[in-house]
């Protein structure tokens, strides 16, 4: 069993994949950009750094302004849509 992981505070409650992307050609992807708020502006990056398809690192952006509010370990309580 895994221990809990941190849940970050998004700009809205939905959540909108933007861009998933293989950064390492091995076919899976490895970085998303989401959009929470529903205005189009991404808000929500995650990374899977690892190669095993899981999100290792999330940030959010709370107030849109390209620096990251929260950085967290994981998924942050916003897993990518599949």
């Amino acid at each position: 069993m895994t221990e809990p992981q941190e849940t970050v505070e998004t700009r809205g409650d939905d959540r909108v994949d933007l861009i998933a992307t293989d950064t390492t050609g091995d076919g899976k992807p490895d970085v998303w950009v989401a959009d929470t708020d529903g205005d189009g502006k991404p808000d929500l990056f995650q990374f899977d750094t690892d190669g095993d398809g899981k999100v290792d690192v999330t940030m959010v952006d709370l107030d849109q302004d390209g620096n990251p509010e929260a950085v967290v370990e994981g998924d942050g309580g916003v897993p990518p849509q599949a």
